[in-house]
């Protein structure tokens, strides 16, 4: 069992008197997140999944959900949003019964916070869950083990199911695609074309690293930059994709409007593509390498709460920094190699413009990144 991130915060929030939500993609393991939180603890335990559960939660009045959540103390709610109208069932449980603590999941984040958000406001504390992040495996496993499945997490990626069932990384990873790329995007985004949409991820997978052209994509799927735009902002919201944005403050000829997309998982993304060939046979490796390192950034940042601000940099010199992070004013930025031997030329115009730090992250020091 991995040790997760959220866990000691999830429990400092136990008694606050707010909803504790947590969202994220399907099988990154946040029933199992609650479960093991909640074990030896008294609860209710109300399955989104069970058409009953949804009925039941479907606008009850007061004396309905108190005879729904009786003496329990502990409520929680899982796959809240399949239930509908559950921001104003959660909204009145919140308020109605101050002395029971709600503690609700979601996989369709788009969904649940479009139901939450209002109804909500000022009573929940709201958390993502991501696949394994480096740290949870570096922290349970140990730092010469996960070291040596390094080139197996880039491949396979860390979802938690793909982790334990060593061997069966492809399949795992398909039925992952099928159901909550294809199935729960499709259900819940709005989206017609389904033939559109992996088109549209097998040439966002095939540009990670590169700046993405929404005309382009545009022509190459033959519809408009609008639906692309749409379709684009509905994977971010699912926890598929996340854009990086330039970083621009004082030069002319930086790049100030473009922005690279990159996977959450790695493994998701090569299953997009089809391609699980080892990093030796890959031409992408670098480009493979530079989504690992950066996804898991994000995962380190959102854990901890950073302020930090995620970038890339380019001129239209093609000078170039593959990552760029702000924090309170301060500047670094960070060059990604798979070869701690490859040649590195930080661009002066970069690091004497901004005062800014440069660090060169490769197999032998990204744990310092992570």
């Amino acid at each position: 069992m991995i040790s997760r991130y959220l866990t000691p915060k999830l429990e400092s929030r136990l008694g606050s008197g707010k909803a504790i939500i947590i969202v994220g993609p399907r099988q990154v393991g946040k029933t199992t997140l609650i479960k093991n939180l909640l074990e030896n603890k008294a609860h209710l335990f109300l399955d989104g999944d069970d058409p009953t559960v949804r009925i039941l939660l479907t606008n009850p009045n007061t004396e309905q959900l108190k005879n729904i959540i009786g003496k329990h103390k502990l409520v929680f709610i899982d796959e809240a949003q399949r239930i509908e109208n559950i921001g104003i069932t959660l909204k009145i449980m919140t308020d109605q019964f101050k002395e029971v603590q709600l503690i609700v999941s979601g996989s369709s984040a788009f969904e649940l916070n479009n139901q939450l958000n209002e109804p909500l406001t000022g009573r929940k504390w709201e958390y993502q869950l991501f696949p394994i992040s480096w740290k949870e495996l570096e922290d349970t496993i140990g730092f010469v083990k996960s070291t040596q499945q390094l080139e197996l997490r880039i491949i396979y990626g860390m979802y938690p199911d793909v982790i334990n069932r060593a061997g069966d990384e492809k399949e795992v990873l398909k039925q992952l695609a099928d159901s909550y790329l294809y199935k729960d995007i499709l259900a819940f985004g709005g989206i017609r074309k389904p033939e559109i949409l992996e088109k549209l991820l097998q040439a966002l997978a095939l540009q990670i690293g590169n700046e993405v052209s929404y005309n382009e994509l545009a022509q190459l799927l033959g519809i408009d930059k609008n639906t692309v735009s749409t379709y684009i902002d509905i994977l971010e919201k699912a926890f598929v994709i996340f854009k990086l944005k330039s970083f621009s403050r004082n030069l002319r000829n930086e790049i100030k409007t473009n922005q690279k997309i990159y996977f959450f998982d790695t493994g998701i993304r090569n299953m997009v593509i089809g391609n699980f060939n080892a990093l030796e046979l890959r031409q992408d490796k670098g480009a493979l390498w530079e989504n690992f390192l950066i996804s898991e950034r994000m995962k380190k940042i959102h854990y901890e709460g950073s302020l930090a601000k995620p970038y890339f940099w380019r001129t239209v010199q093609q000078q170039e920094i593959d990552y760029v992070e702000e924090t309170a004013g301060r500047i670094t930025g960070y060059e990604i190699k798979w070869k701690a031997t490859a040649k590195v030329k930080i661009p002066r115009l970069f690091t004497e413009t901004y005062k800014a730090e440069t660090v060169v992250l490769t197999r032998e020091n990204f744990n310092q990144f992570l």
